[in-house]
């Protein structure tokens, strides 16, 4: 049976999850409102990519919220032991990070000519945020590859 400290641990790494997917979501939303900015201007030709953008921003999001219970996500047959923890919140930090400069990256699509590059970018990091979700998980459950 877990200690408590196992427990508090746990819980606040659920409530750090729920928070990151939060963040995205509402990175999504302005993912969406620049969306519709885009097509009241019939800027046509970026409102797929930037739909596939806000798809794969919520794929994400559910990965993330709704991950295996366990230290931040993971099950209970997954042990992480007191040096492991630095490595976790490192990839904590860089996911909170990530999601800050999406969201600052997403607020640069608008009309006008710069959303194409903009959503170009912020595909790129979305998918950096991906990796480091999976590298996390990896770590986790020892199926990393040096």
């Amino acid at each position: 049976m877990p200690d408590i400290r196992e427990r508090v641990e746990e819980d606040r790494g659920l409530l750090k999850r729920i928070q990151l997917a939060d963040r995205l979501k509402t990175v999504r939303g302005q993912m969406e409102t620049s969306r519709a900015a885009l097509a009241d201007a019939y800027e046509i030709k970026v409102l797929e990519p930037l739909g596939r953008l806000v798809f794969e921003t919520e794929q994400l999001e559910g990965m993330i919220r709704h991950a295996e219970q366990g230290y931040s996500g993971f099950s209970w047959a997954i042990q992480v032991k007191e040096p492991e923890l630095d490595a976790l919140y490192e990839f904590d930090l860089a996911l909170l990070d990530g999601v800050k400069t999406l969201g600052g990256k997403v607020m640069e699509i608008a009309p006008g000519g710069s959303a194409a590059p903009a959503v170009k970018e912020c595909t790129a990091l979305l998918e950096q945020l991906r990796r480091t979700f999976k590298s996390r998980w990896a770590r986790i459950t020892g199926t990393e590859v040096a």
